[in-house]
């Protein structure tokens, strides 16, 4: 017979577990560790402290780091990976969807310590106005599983000896800020490419073959704050784990000058009659654009400057200019007219024709610099996009995406066509006639490309055959936002100059809008009822038609919302047998005690790897609920929770039946459930909206705590009732 114990004495017995893994991540931006059962768990107080930092950043070029930091590489068995399809070594084509002519490399164009700029402009600029290949969009998940997926179809085949260059967007963002003093915002999530998706892209190639693969971006702070910055936001770790060097493209006067000096500067010869007369390449990307492969790696979001940033935006990362020493903080140069714009701007007056000719001028310099700098392949990041400024305004896309190819121009193209600003008369009204962004416009026109021609393949090529939504907050005073289904204005979607946002955005897959007032807004995530007749096969393997049906509700944030790579989706049927859930577990460590039997409840199971569901049965009393927690290989344990009363009742079922399977190659598993208990089977009703959170608790050191609808507590607390989202039942 169970007992009844107060949740305080649970309390206890956790705190001890927790303390030492929490230690480990008060460095960490947002406490990305324990989550749940914190130095005592999510069911008490502890939590980790949140480190901030702040850096100014040029106006339309965000304000973070530095120089590099190489973390230590001894490359994990491409055995470990899934298989990667290859192509035939005998074919014409050396990409998997045919999309470029087999590679030979050329001449060397790196003398001493310079670079024939004029070798390698024709050679790209012959490359881009050849290439019609088609551009590739890919629906999914979540960003490992897309990185994984677009890499094997769009990354051209190389040698695999061949040395590989990989550029995320990771400094595009203003500043780092204390989640607790921003609304949960710690200020780079959604900005920059999440690591999990430049983890699945490094998979891909290492499955290939690859040893030799480096992440390298350029951004213009001190060493400190990119070592900051790579620890943060999980880059560093990923890096080491993947066993791939992280070096920072920058001449910052410490890491620059050991080693093989990465971030070296060198001269370019040939292109005096250019926009970027004075520009510099640093030394790791000269070599790998001679005789590597380099990808680059954007976070598929609009930008309060260029309307969007991906393919041609994202090159601004490899610029140095030699106008003044040291020459990686001389980036703001390439769009130096701005300021004038900006020293003229007063309240709602503006000079938008100086605006204008300042972003035109920007965008010929970006050019200039995607000739010099063409990357072999464009994977872009949509896991989810975002709409907004890319800065201050995030408004995420309901589909996750993964958009890429190997002309940037036409990745481009595409990319705007999924934010919703691809011929836009809308936009155009307010940008001169520009009616998408003026660096598609300024690279189409430069390199002679029909981008209305642009071929579009993939399972998700089928989202761009409607109207796409658009959020867009520009610098300049207006703003651009329509949802399919809103009544256009004459000439395009409707627009407005800032007007204030929706009191309540769309929130889905985790990625939470926010309600009057600045609070968070609680996601939903809607169960489907199960037709009469028609029946779910408890096996793991989730793929009946009912659970292909079923929205996914997503998430990779930890209890603070800070996004942590780890994802999570979870999808939900009902029927008069009860509550069926799905849980679907990437990143899986499988962290299990396989020794214990799963035919009987399992205290503590907390302390190992599992999900957890509480869900309130009536809304009106929300501090009464039901937790069910559930672990990778079918382990269990549930209770209902009073906290009017203070009490746990252990005696209670949730009456689950279970089946669980694994992929521990891939990192995955699946835990299929469904809940019978009358209390549970009572509440299901069409239309029914029951409070419910979703959590998961993952790895050993350090511990995460996973939320659907972060609590944002100090330490992770999962019994905040207060925070939990909404489980909609549909008629």
């Amino acid at each position: 017979m169970k007992s009844t114990l107060p949740i305080l004495g649970r309390r206890a017995r956790r705190l001890a577990l927790e303390i030492t893994a929490l230690a480990a991540q008060l460095a960490l931006l947002a406490g990305c560790g324990d989550r749940r059962h914190p130095p005592g768990g999510p069911h008490s107080d502890g939590g980790a402290t949140v480190a901030s930092a702040s850096a100014s950043a040029a106006p339309s070029d965000p304000a973070p780091p530095a120089a590099p930091s190489a973390t230590a590489s001894s490359f994990a068995a491409a055995s470990a990976h899934p298989a990667v399809p290859t192509a035939d070594p005998g074919a014409p084509s050396d990409v998997v969807a045919g999309a470029s002519p087999r590679y030979e490399a050329g001449p060397s164009v790196i003398t001493s310590d310079s670079i024939d700029g004029a070798v390698l402009r024709k050679r790209h600029v012959e490359r881009i106005k050849a290439d019609s290949s088609p551009v590739t969009v890919l629906r999914g998940e979540g960003p490992l599983d897309l990185g994984r997926r677009l890499c094997e179809v769009v990354v051209p085949r190389r040698p695999a000896a061949t040395p590989v260059l990989l550029k995320p967007n990771l400094c595009g963002f203003d500043s780092v800020k204390d989640p607790a003093k921003s609304g949960g915002d710690d200020g780079v999530t959604g900005r920059i490419t999440q690591p999990e998706f430049v983890r699945g892209v490094v998979q891909c190639l290492k499955a290939r073959g690859h040893t030799k693969i480096t992440i390298a971006e350029g951004c213009g702070h001190s060493h400190k704050f990119w070592k900051d910055l790579v620890q943060r936001t999980g880059y560093e770790a990923m890096a080491a784990e993947e066993g791939a060097a992280l070096v920072a493209m920058d001449d910052d006067g410490v890491y620059d000058v050991e080693g093989d000096r990465p971030g070296k500067p060198l001269a370019i010869r040939g292109i005096e009659a250019t926009n970027v007369p004075t520009l510099l390449l640093p030394k790791v990307l000269a070599e790998h654009l001679d005789r590597g492969l380099f990808l680059s790696l954007p976070r598929m979001k609009m930008h309060r400057y260029s309307v969007i940033s991906a393919g041609i935006k994202g090159m601004q990362g490899t610029v140095m200019l030699s106008d003044r020493a040291p020459a990686y903080k001389q980036k703001w140069r390439m769009h130096r007219e701005l300021k004038q714009y900006l020293d003229t701007k007063s309240g709602s007056q503006e000079d938008r024709a100086l605006y204008l000719s300042s972003l035109r001028a920007f965008s010929e310099r970006m050019v200039d610099v995607l000739e010099i700098s063409t990357p072999d392949a464009v994977l872009g990041d949509g896991a989810p996009a975002m709409g907004g400024d890319g800065f201050q305004v995030l408004r995420p896309t309901a589909e996750h995406v993964a958009v890429g190819g190997t002309n940037p121009v036409r990745v481009d193209r595409v990319i705007a066509e999924f934010l919703g600003v691809w011929n836009s008369p809308a936009l155009a009204r307010e940008l001169g006639g520009h009616r998408t962004s003026p660096l598609i416009e300024a690279a189409a026109k430069r390199f002679g490309l029909d981008l209305g021609a642009t071929a579009i393949t993939g399972d998700g090529a089928e989202l761009l055959k409607s109207p796409r939504p658009v959020h867009y907050k520009a610098m300049a005073p207006f703003r651009l936002d329509w949802e399919p289904g809103q009544t256009p204005l004459p000439g395009g979607p409707a627009r407005g100059l800032d007007p204030a946002p929706s009191t309540r955005e769309k929130v889905s897959q985790g990625q939470p809008g926010f309600e009057p007032g600045g609070a968070p807004a609680k996601p939903e995530v809607h169960a489907l009822p199960l037709p009469p007749g028609e029946t779910i096969t408890l096996d793991g393997k989730a793929d009946d038609a009912a659970w292909r049906r079923a929205g996914a509700a997503r998430w990779d944030t930890d209890y603070a919302a800070a996004s942590t790579g780890i994802e999570t989706r979870a999808r939900f049927l009902w029927s008069k047998e009860g509550l069926h859930v799905l849980f679907e577990l990437s990143s899986a460590g499988l962290n299990t005690d396989t020794s214990r039997p799963v035919d009987k409840e399992r205290r503590s199971l907390y302390e190992e790897d599992c999900v957890e569901l509480f869900l309130t049965p009536e809304p009106a009393a929300p501090r009464r609920y039901f937790e069910v927690e559930i672990g990778p290989f079918g382990h269990f344990f549930d209770l209902a929770i009073d906290r009017d009363v203070r009490l746990e009742d252990t005696a209670w079922s949730s009456g689950a039946t279970i089946a669980t399977s694994r992929d521990a190659a891939s990192r995955k598993a699946v835990i299929e459930a469904r809940l019978t208990a009358p209390g549970i089977v009572k509440a299901l009703a069409p239309g029914a909206r029951l409070p419910m959170n979703l959590y998961r608790m993952e790895g050993k050191s350090p511990r995460r705590y996973l939320a659907w609808s972060p609590p944002r507590t100090k330490k992770p607390n999962f019994h905040v009732p207060e925070a939990f989202g909404w489980l909609v039942l549909d008629p």
